[in-house]
């Protein structure tokens, strides 16, 4: 196959901007690139994207393996393809289903100002596309983003900040930033969906076991934890707050911070990225920081072997204070 209209772009990224030429001939006419995409997300939402092979995806369509590669030309590919579909969602408005159900009685309409409003749009537009194709966490970063839905995102965040002082290498770092809070909230709420239940179907949430790890930490051992724990607010699976919602609040109040500065005040920050690389660079050369890093880390062992021989000593007792029990009651 020969892409005569393809201006030099990878052939998945030519693609997706439709400027790669399909193949003239087929197996049957009715395959296409669409058709192998969407079948592809079909198999990833429903079993994960370990489920997904390119043979797997040919049986599913009734094909061969090679047929598929007449249009996608690997299975990376395949995931820029599917990525590019999956982004495909209304913006900003909400529209999309997905999205909706995200936003609905989340955060209060019209909240904060402009460019908080933007950047928390596009924060809870990236989880929605997290949140309705969980394998979209699995695919590994393959460089800054190329394709048009994806650059449709990035365009929401920039237009979010427009009437801000920052710098443009300040909005793509901001856009950076809420990105990488969205999809580390959204992979940990899929493990946490994810581990309700063992392999044998046993409850294992935290409120499974508010009990006996109210005995378990003590004020003694934990006296910071214990009173949170006392409370119930631990491990309680609701608790009233959306913690999703309230780490992007977080990250959204830092960053006013930083665009209420003036560009001047920025520019004096004490350290500026490369110094600060030049510094950490620095501290990890350090000898005496090397070695005080080794003496910490020693300690830390040090306590855990400490933890662990305590744990030994008071069960122990208690068996021992058991077996006194048993001997009385006997006597």
């Amino acid at each position: 196959m020969t892409d005569t209209t393809d201006p030099g772009l990878p052939h998945a990224i030519a693609l997706a901007w439709g400027v790669a030429e399909n193949p003239q001939r087929g197996p049957r006419r009715e395959l296409s690139i669409e058709r192998i995409v969407e079948q592809a997300i079909e198999i990833a939402d429903a079993e994960g994207l370990g489920a997904l092979s390119m043979s797997k995806l040919a049986a599913a369509l009734g094909y061969t393996t090679m047929s598929l590669y007449r249009y996608v030309t690997s299975k990376d590919d395949l995931l820029l393809l599917m990525q590019e579909q999956a982004m495909d969602i209304d913006l900003p408005s909400g529209a999309h289903p997905e999205l909706t159900a995200v936003m609905e009685g989340r955060i209060p309409a019209g909240e904060g100002p402009t460019w908080r409003r933007g950047l928390r749009e596009f924060a809870l537009a990236s989880l929605a596309v997290y949140e309705a194709h969980p394998w979209f966490l699995d695919v590994a970063v393959q460089g800054v983003p190329l394709t048009p839905n994806n650059l449709r995102f990035v365009d929401l965040g920039l237009r979010a900040m427009h009437d801000t002082s920052l710098s443009d290498a300040d909005k793509l770092a901001m856009i950076m930033l809420v990105t990488s809070y969205a999809q580390s909230a959204a992979r940990i709420q899929r493990e946490l969906r994810g581990a309700r239940q063992d392999p044998g179907g046993r409850d294992v949430s935290g409120a499974a076991y508010a009990e006996v790890f109210s005995e378990l930490v003590t004020p003694e051992r934990f006296p910071y934890l214990h009173p949170v724990v006392a409370s119930g607010a631990y491990l309680s699976d609701d608790d009233g707050v959306d913690d999703v919602v309230f780490g992007l609040e977080r990250v959204l109040d830092g960053i006013g911070v930083y665009v209420e500065r003036t560009p001047v005040e920025r520019a004096e920050s004490p350290l500026p990225p490369h110094e600060a690389r030049e510094a950490a660079e620095l501290y990890a050369r350090d000898a005496k920081v090397k070695e005080a890093s080794r003496a910490r880390r020693e300690a830390e062992k040090a306590v855990r072997e400490a933890e662990k021989r305590l744990k030994e000593a008071r069960k122990r007792e208690r068996d021992a204070a058991k077996a006194a029990a048993e001997r009385a009651a006997r006597d």
